[in-house]
């Protein structure tokens, strides 16, 4: 009935709405996002919504385009010149916002900084770890040594914004949100930040690439998707995104907004806490008593828990066909996926049992957590996963909170079962491999967003075998027969594929990216696409 009236609501605004387009905003950007930017610091926390305000502020050597596939960025060209040593051309004439000289040396300090970053909750020192040192040659030519055959540091670089050696050698997280630090080479410079609110910015016109067409950009955090969608309609901002799936059907048949629509990198999933031996935080025995033993550390659990959803109900009916059902973590054409690996069919009798098998004939007790305001739908999906849970004898208690809470105790291990997202910014397998479900390593850069600590050596071997591997065909093999045997031992549980959603004024267009990321100098005007 909610939903029903709240679509009614959308048709009208959408029906009384004269043109939402107009002069005054010609070459001004209102943007109004969905997740919250939790930090300026382009190295603090790997989060898609800050890489993507990375991106507007900061480049990287190289970068990604809209597929995923690698361009050139600060770097023009590189090669390997031996087998563990890659040489890059840097690009000339590029200043930073302060008007400093981008040269190698910035290249050394950046890649020394990046794993040091205190209190990181989620360390791009993932990218750089392969890293023994880096050699400046010249102004504008890097060596980096490897400690071995690495043929996947050009993609790494694409994650690693360039910092000035001059203006961050003390740098701080605080700094960076203050804004007295939060300068780059980017397409736009920091006028201001709110955190929570808003980010404001101006357009770099020394930008070294093709310069954006907006001379100011609002950058609104507006969580609540009704809001996101009001705004929209009542002309308060030109671009949304993360649309809500309620209001598709209605946007879709209007000529007054327009639509952009792409298949994404995103699984939604759920971690499972492995950590624990001696009982989970969140989970008693069936009469609420406190468990001696972490049922989840069962493999038979976790395949009755993951065999009890029914993941096309939730992508037809949670996501109303914004999602695909998944059994792995990438499309299965994606590099390094496997093409024949598809989502587990739902069966709770299957489920029932191995419940009993493992112990549980009376099931248990959980709570399942998750964020409110981070990805589509995640509390109903998290609402709908504890229905089909508690029909196979688990009891599931939800537990939907907002995302900064949330990510905080998921990083203290204090929950049990919880939904999250990640999504591939490199577009192969070895990134979530890496980040998700390789065993925790800081030294290795491993596990970095493991926080269930899922622990596999013989996957982790097979990670590592692939990561040295420089031929492609026997690298992709390696990646699939890890992928295979995190998925065979439920290291964690696919639900689905995001597919991404934008809104915008009807004389706007979308340079829409696989990865998600939304970002001002994709969109233009679009008589000029």
């Amino acid at each position: 009935m909610i939903r029903r009236a709240r679509a009614a609501t959308v048709a009208a605004v959408l029906a009384l709405t004269p043109g939402l387009a107009g002069a005054a905003w010609a070459q001004n950007l209102t943007m109004a996002v969905g997740a919250q930017v939790t930090s300026l610091d382009p190295h603090y926390h790997a989060l898609s919504p800050n890489f993507a305000v990375a991106t507007m502020l900061f480049d990287t050597l190289t970068r990604l385009d809209e597929d995923a596939r690698l361009q050139p960025g600060l770097a023009e060209s590189w090669k390997p010149v031996e087998p563990t040593i890659w040489e890059f051309k840097l690009r000339p004439g590029v200043k930073f916002h302060n008007g400093n000289d981008f040269a190698a040396e910035d290249v050394a300090f950046t890649v020394d900084r990046v794993p040091n970053v205190p209190n990181s909750p989620s360390s791009y020192g993932i990218y750089t770890r392969a890293i023994e040192r880096v050699e400046l040659v010249d102004p504008l030519t890097v060596r980096f040594h490897t400690r071995a055959p690495y043929p996947l540091l050009p993609t790494d670089l694409a994650q690693v914004a360039m910092l000035d050696r001059q203006t961050h050698e003390n740098a701080t997280t605080e700094g960076f949100n203050a804004g007295t630090l939060a300068i780059g080479t980017g397409p736009f410079r920091y006028v201001s930040f709110r955190s929570g609110d808003r980010l404001e910015l101006q357009r770099n016109d020394d930008y070294w690439g093709e310069k954006p067409h907006w001379e100011k950009v609002s950058y609104r955090i507006l969580a609540n998707d009704a809001s996101r969608t009001a705004a929209l309609l009542a002309g308060d901002v030109d671009f949304i995104d993360q649309v809500p799936t309620s209001d598709l059907n209605n946007l879709r048949r209007s000529d007054r907004v327009h639509l952009a629509e792409r298949d994404g990198l995103r699984i939604i999933f759920l971690a499972l806490d492995h950590q624990h031996p001696e009982g989970s935080p969140l989970i008693t025995d069936a009469q609420g008593r406190k468990l001696s033993v972490n049922p989840l550390r069962d493999m038979r659990v976790r395949r009755a828990l993951s065999l009890a959803i029914d993941r096309p109900a939730i992508a037809a009916r949670v996501m109303e066909g914004t999602a695909k059902p998944s059994g792995q973590f990438l499309p299965t054409s994606a590099f390094g996926a496997i093409p024949d690996l598809e989502a587990p069919a739902t069966d709770a009798e299957a489920a029932k049992k191995l419940l009993a098998e493992a112990g549980y004939p009376d099931g248990f007790r959980i709570t399942l957590s998750g964020p409110n305001d981070r990805y589509i739908n995640d509390s109903r999906i998290i609402q709908a996963i504890g229905q089909m849970w508690t029909r196979i004898g688990v009891r599931t208690t939800v537990d939907a909170q907002p995302w900064t809470t949330f990510v905080a105790r998921a990083g203290r291990f204090e929950l049990s079962a919880f939904l999250v997202g990640w999504s591939s910014s490199s577009g192969e397998a070895s990134n979530p491999l890496r980040s998700l479900v390789a065993t925790y390593d800081r030294d290795k850069g491993f596990g970095t967003s493991n926080r269930g600590r899922y622990s596999n050596p013989a996957m982790d071997a097979k990670l590592e075998e692939a990561l040295r591997e420089l031929d492609d065909g026997r690298r992709e093999a390696l990646l699939r027969d890890a992928t295979r045997m995190a998925m065979e031992d439920v290291g964690i549980i696919p639900i689905h594929l995001q597919k991404n959603v934008w809104a915008m004024r009807p004389t706007l267009t979308h340079n829409s990216r696989t990865d998600e990321l939304t970002r001002a100098q994709d969109v233009r005007p679009a008589a000029s696409n």
